[in-house]
């Protein structure tokens, strides 16, 4: 009979979550996942299968938790565009909360480039959930007479999913809350908001 696993499993993925977001894929190694993961190398094969496999599943986790968590937070604001500022910003303080600079999913489009099938099926799809969701948003605010008259919705979109991945990159160089909010701030001024 089989001993039942003495771990929370989805704990354990959060905690390789973060070691892939700091190092990426190729840097971090299986050493490092079970070190901070706390398993021994049989219970995270056992579990996770190899390395590709712990991090196909931890991507699909952090890009489906990460894209739930914008999309909510969209919604949460007083306003159409005061929802997507308070979206951007939480972005700003992210590596405060999570304790972590990178980004996975921008780790894998610089690490992976267009190679990887499954990856950019992973990165693909959340893209085009968190695309919708601004979108959306944006028609809101349009319809609120929130943004400058006759905006290009579709080219919005573009510059928001744009600025997030400016903002993730320029967290992983080091960029401080402070700046990462201007960034923020600065692109809801630039579609005619007051933020």
């Amino acid at each position: 009979m089989a001993r039942p696993r003495a771990f929370d499993r989805d704990q354990v993925l959060q905690h390789a979550i973060r070691v892939f977001c700091d190092k990426g894929f190729a840097a971090a190694s299986t050493e490092e996942l079970m070190q901070a993961m706390g398993l021994s190398r049989q219970s995270m094969y056992n579990t996770f299968g190899d390395k590709r496999q712990l991090y196909l599943q931890a991507m699909a986790e952090y890009q489906r938790t990460g894209v739930d968590d914008l999309i909510e937070r969209l919604g949460q604001g007083p306003t159409p565009l005061q929802g997507l500022h308070d979206t951007l910003n939480s972005f700003a303080t992210r590596a405060l909360r999570e304790g972590t600079a990178g980004c996975m999913g921008v780790n894998a489009i610089c690490e992976f480039g267009q190679e990887d099938e499954e990856i950019n099926q992973l990165t693909a799809h959340s893209a085009e959930r968190l695309r919708r969701a601004f979108e959306q948003t944006l028609r809101c605010a349009q319809e609120q007479g929130e943004l400058v008259p006759g905006t290009d919705l579709p080219a919005a979109c573009d510059f928001l999913m744009a600025t997030l991945s400016g903002m993730k990159i320029a967290g992983k160089g080091g960029a401080s809350v402070e700046q990462l909010a201007n960034i923020a701030g600065f692109a809801v001024r630039a579609l005619g908001a007051k933020a």
